[in-house]
C-alpha cells in the first residue's frame, strides 16, 4: 500500500513546492562603464597597444570583477572634481570616493536587505560625506555646490534641534515656570520699593 502510494506523495509534496520569484533587474551605477575599457591598473601601461585581442579582453572591464569596476568608476568621480591632478585628498576627493562606496553599498543592499553589518558601514560613511559637505558649505559654498552638481548628490539641511517631550520634562518645565513667576513676584515688589524712593529723591532734590 505504501509503496503504491509513494507516486501520489511525491507528486503531491512537488506541487506544494514554493514558487521562487524572478529578482528584478537593479539598475547599478556601474552601468555605463564601456565593456572595452581598460582595468585601472593597466590603462597608463604604453604596451597595452601591441597585445593581441584576447589578452586586451582579459585585461578590460569585460572579464573584471565587481571590485575593479569600483574602482575605475572611483576614479572618474574623482577626476570630475579634483583641484589638481596631483590631488588625491582635498575634502571633493574625499566625498567623491565616499560617494562611490555609498553607492555600491546601496545596490548591495537593494539584493541583501538584511545584510546589517555594510548597513552600518554605509550609514557611517553617509555621516562622513555630510560632515565634508557640510564644511564645505560653510567654507567654500561654490565648491559645494559644483562638487554636488558634478555627483548627483542632493543636500538636505540637517532639521533643527527637537527635544523628546516626556511626561517628566513636563513635570520639570511646569516646575521652573513656576519658580519663574515667584521669582518675578518678589522682584517686582523690590523694584516697586526702589522705584518709590527714586521718585521720592528727584522730588526732594527739586524742592
Amino acid at each position: 500500500f505504501h509503496q503504491a502510494c509513494r507516486p501520489f506523495i511525491q507528486t503531491a509534496r512537488c506541487y506544494a513546492r514554493p514558487v521562487r520569484r524572478k529578482r528584478k533587474d537593479i539598475p547599478s551605477h556601474l552601468d555605463d562603464l564601456p565593456p572595452t575599457m581598460l582595468k585601472k591598473d593597466y590603462a597608463d601601461v604604453p604596451v597595452i597597444n601591441s597585445v593581441d585581442d584576447v589578452v586586451r579582453r582579459l585585461l578590460s572591464l569585460e572579464m573584471a570583477s565587481q571590485k575593479e569596476k569600483v574602482k575605475v568608476k572611483t576614479q572618474q568621480l574623482v577626476e570630475k572634481v579634483r583641484r589638481s591632478p596631483n590631488d588625491n585628498g582635498s575634502f571633493e576627493v574625499q566625498v567623491a570616493m565616499l560617494t562611490a562606496k555609498i553607492r555600491t553599498y546601496e545596490e548591495h543592499l537593494q539584493r541583501h536587505p538584511k545584510d546589517k553589518n555594510n548597513r552600518r558601514r554605509m550609514l557611517m560613511d553617509i555621516d562622513r560625506r555630510k560632515k565634508l559637505l557640510t564644511y564645505l558649505r560653510r567654507v567654500r559654498y561654490d565648491t559645494f555646490e559644483n562638487t554636488c552638481k558634478l555627483l548627483n548628490i542632493q543636500y538636505t539641511l540637517p532639521p533643527p534641534y527637537t527635544r523628546r517631550i516626556t511626561k517628566r520634562w513636563l513635570v520639570k518645565k511646569a516646575f521652573c515656570v513656576k519658580v519663574f513667576q515667584e521669582a518675578r513676584k518678589l522682584k517686582a515688589a523690590e523694584r516697586l520699593k526702589q522705584r518709590r524712593e527714586w521718585q521720592a529723591r528727584a522730588r526732594a532734590a527739586k524742592e
